[in-house]
């Protein structure tokens, strides 16, 4: 009985790879020890970077010392600046609401001057235009007993000649007044003016 073997993968020597780690060399290495090498010797190189860089910094990450040492030697550090907005300090706290009062007095309104009157007391002299208005006036009478006097006159001279007319009223009476005029009442009730 002869027995057949399967035929066998030829053998190649084994190099000295990085790290002291060998690593079959050669044109019938399998795909998938490469990879091995790569993955294990690429997380090994860069845990030893990272921990020669920590290593050499000198200072704590959580305390922020250096020494003046540390300064020459790695240079200049970077600065952070922190700023913040009108609108992230309105999201934080509301802000205080102001309010202005202004007290306001209202001016008097404009009054025109007081002119002539259009009523007026049943006992003086008045000039026609100037302290009564010119018009029909009305009274209901005399005062007392003796009667209610009235004069239109050109003048206050008292002269007779300057009466205009007149009358001595013993009800109610009406006399119309021009600009200008004079005008003399006695012992009567007040005179209104109605025109």
């Amino acid at each position: 009985m002869t027995f057949h073997q399967p035929p066998q993968p030829e053998h190649r020597p084994q190099s000295a790879g990085p790290f002291g780690l060998g690593a079959p060399t050669g044109p019938a290495q399998p795909a998938r020890g490469r990879r091995r090498w790569l993955k294990y010797g690429t997380v090994a190189l860069v845990s030893l970077l990272i921990g020669a860089g920590v290593g050499a910094g000198g200072g704590s990450a959580e305390t922020g010392t250096a020494t003046a040492a540390d300064d020459t030697k790695a240079g200049p550090r970077p600065t952070v600046t922190v700023t913040e907005t009108a609108e992230a300090e309105a999201e934080a706290e509301p802000a205080p609401t102001v309010t202005e009062t202004e007290t306001v007095t209202a001016k008097p309104k404009k009054t025109k001057k007081p002119g002539p009157a259009t009523s007026f007391s049943g006992e003086g002299e008045f000039v026609v235009g100037e302290d009564i208005k010119p018009g029909t006036y009305k009274t209901a009478g005399p005062e007392g007993g003796f009667g209610c006097y009235w004069e239109r006159a050109k003048n206050s001279s008292g002269e007779f000649d300057a009466i205009i007319a007149n009358n001595n009223l013993n009800g109610p009476g009406r006399v119309t007044l021009n600009s200008g005029e004079y005008f003399k009442t006695n012992r009567c009730q007040e005179w209104n003016r109605v025109g």
